[in-house]
């Protein structure tokens, strides 16, 4: 007979999953930095040195003393003494004094006594008659060039200060901190090279069901190709984990409690996607109590899709039960497998990425229910505020293109009866 199921709201369910959760520290290894790109931190970085380590340009021009240019324009030019020009990967022999200036290219080392730096679209070059042009600088040249600047700037213009960026001792990248391009690019400017990241999370996903057969194998009528365990694996390795399958199970207790076992003592954590039936879904949760304590926590979420989802913990690891039809179960996984996945890796907590939309027909919804609904964003060009329309893409929950085609997913809260066209809505990007 299959069991009735006590629904409880979906924040409800995943805090309860947490909280069960011990607060492990996962095992940590030591990768190249170029190889870190969206790991987790597991140490604190905290900066060798100070960025820059050198006061440099950020333009092309002259570097200058600010005091010298003040009151420069078009009609009334500062004309200052080309002293020399500061060469690149180097610091600069000389240093500038009151009236003269050096030519600088973007990177390049303030030369003691310049404070600031002059763009040379402000600029001309001025040679006194008779003198060779400047193609080189030799003293010849230098003594007989000046240059014109139509253009004031202020002290510290055009410039970046000894550890403007980055404060020798400064922490950097905080423990739990998923790496990016541009942490890659900060650590690189740092020197390091390697860092120590958390080990990824090794999750075990188990199919079942008597009619569902491998991708590569010619279904029969009435049975269904192995869905759930790839896109689940998809999202696990997106989510900084290891995907691990453990085969189809038919509708066989013992065969499916072995399974899960062997995947519990290998795994950090176990994801089991059900067949069609009610009885696989009690199968399923009965599963889940026997192999580890304190077995099941909640067994049904008042969602859609996805109400006979189960939550457990079996000594210490989350064993999470997602519906068989596919929708449901992507869905899920975001909503229930990501967040353990963050956790076990000591993620730090992050907004989801999302877009703000105008919903472009009604959406209806049972009271008391929380629904999430697959969206296409369109570009909305006539408006001066929102950027994007959400259409959503009706279909059924076994039927994975619907979500194949989505943008993203918009919730319809439990406390109301559906949104209204027109209104703007917050899409959480897939």
């Amino acid at each position: 007979m299959p069991e009735f199921l006590t629904l409880i709201p979906p924040d409800q369910a995943r805090a309860e999953l947490l909280a069960h959760l011990p607060q492990l520290i996962i095992d940590s290894e030591s990768i190249s930095v170029s190889a870190s790109l969206n790991r987790i931190t597991a140490e604190d970085i905290i900066a060798p040195h100070p960025l820059p380590e050198f006061p440099r340009t950020t333009v092309d021009g002259y570097a200058v003393r600010a005091q010298d240019t003040f009151g420069a324009s078009d009609s009334l030019p500062a004309y200052l003494n080309l002293i020399g020009e500061v060469p690149m990967g180097d610091s600069p022999s000389f240093e500038l004094g009151a009236g003269q200036c050096a030519l600088i290219h973007t990177g390049g080392m303030i030369p003691k006594g310049a404070d600031s730096v002059v763009m040379v679209e402000y600029t001309q070059t001025v040679v006194r008659a008779g003198s060779p042009r400047p193609n080189s600088f030799n003293e010849n040249v230098l003594a007989h060039t000046e240059i014109e600047i139509f253009k004031s700037v202020a002290s510290g213009e055009n410039l970046i200060l000894i550890g403007e960026d980055v404060a020798q001792g400064q922490l950097v990248i905080p423990k739990g901190t998923k790496i990016r391009p541009a942490e890659i690019g900060g650590l690189m400017a740092l020197g390091f090279v390697s860092l120590r990241v958390a080990r990824m999370v090794k999750v075990g996903l188990i199919s079942t069901g008597d009619e569902v057969i491998d991708p590569s194998q010619s279904p029969r009528l009435g049975q269904v190709r192995d869905i759930n365990s790839y896109t689940l694996a998809a999202l696990v390795e997106k989510s900084g984990g290891v995907a691990i399958r453990y085969g189809i199970f038919g509708d066989q207790f013992q065969a499916l409690k072995e399974a899960a076992q062997k995947a519990l003592s290998e795994c950090d954590v176990v994801i089991i996607t059900a067949g069609s039936s009610a009885s696989t879904r009690d199968m399923t949760a009965e599963v889940i109590r026997q192999i580890g304590e304190p077995g099941v926590l909640v067994h049904g979420i008042n969602t859609r899709p996805g109400k006979p989802t189960i939550l457990g913990v079996c000594n210490g690891k989350a064993v999470i039960g997602l519906p068989g039809n596919p929708v449901s179960a992507l869905v899920n996984g975001y909503l229930f497998v990501v967040p353990v996945i963050e956790k076990i890796l000591g993620e730090l907590p992050k907004p989801k990425a999302s877009v703000m939309a105008k919903l472009n027909v009604n959406l209806s919804s049972q009271a008391g229910r929380e629904d999430w609904w697959a969206v296409k964003l369109i570009v909305n060009r006539n408006s001066q505020f929102v950027n994007y329309e959400a259409e959503p893409i009706f279909g059924k929950s076994n039927l994975i293109f619907t979500l194949a085609s989505a943008d993203g997913l918009v919730k319809i809260p439990a406390d109301t009866t559906g949104l209204s066209a027109s209104e703007i809505v917050e899409v959480i990007l897939l």
